[in-house]
């Protein structure tokens, strides 16, 4: 990373200070797995001696160094998995209210309020990229883009129909009610360049149709434009 080419393209430092973060938890656990080791090797050559004292210190830090060998071991499996590469994305939130009316608008709004303050947790960037809100505080659609590490790892199974039974601020009888919201967890797309031959376009033009003035059907006013390797 203190290469002068890396500096000098943030695009690289930021892939390389991403990598670098997921390489360090198991840099860390296996370096403290090596040390364990070493231990273990250790306290059972001084077991081996004929100092009864040594051996009964030594005998106790054995036990605890073999219980830590099976955690790292347990915690090593797990890091070592191989990741989902879309985990660190940043994502799309939405957020519709489902069954429930008014009631559902506020459960809406409430896991609104949840999935803020967990970005919050992690100094997530939030933006709120459209809404529509109800007078009662709740909402029948939220959409919010979330930006930090992470991300789409951590939320990527709320997407699904969330329920909730309770009784509603709006329910003057005490009666339960049962609402539903739906949540999707989109990945961001990364901003690619494309780059269009001229020689890989069709154009067409047609004769509008449909009403729209005196020219209508007597030039060739609608446009159609095919990109043939695709066929969009």
């Amino acid at each position: 990373m203190a290469d002068q080419d890396v500096l000098s393209n943030l695009d690289k430092l930021k892939d390389l200070a991403k990598e670098y973060k997921q390489l360090e938890p198991i840099v860390m656990a296996g370096k403290e797995y090596i040390k364990i080791l070493n231990q273990i090797v250790d306290c059972e050559s001084i077991i081996d001696t004929d100092d009864s004292e040594l051996k009964e210190l030594a005998y106790e830090e054995l036990v605890i160094n073999k219980q830590r060998k099976l955690e790292l071991e347990k915690e090593l499996k797990i890091i070592l998995l191989p990741k989902d590469p879309l985990d660190n994305k940043n994502i799309i939130l939405e957020i519709r209210a489902g069954t429930g009316g008014d009631e559902a608008a506020l459960f809406a709004a409430d896991l609104f309020r949840l999935y803020s303050h967990f970005s919050e947790k992690y100094n997530w960037d939030k933006k709120l990229i459209a809404s529509n809100e109800i007078g009662i505080g709740g909402f029948k659609e939220v959409i919010i883009s979330l930006k930090g590490d992470g991300a789409y790892g951590m939320l990527k199974y709320e997407s699904g129909v969330h329920r909730v039974q309770r009784v509603p601020d709006t329910e003057t009888g005490g009666r339960v009610h049962t609402s539903a919201a739906t949540v999707a967890v989109l990945p961001e797309a990364e901003e690619v360049d494309v780059e269009i031959n001229d020689t890989d376009l069709k154009i067409d033009t047609y004769r509008a149709s449909g009403a729209g003035g005196q020219h209508v059907n007597k030039t060739e006013s609608a446009i159609r434009i095919t990109h043939t390797p695709t066929g969009l």
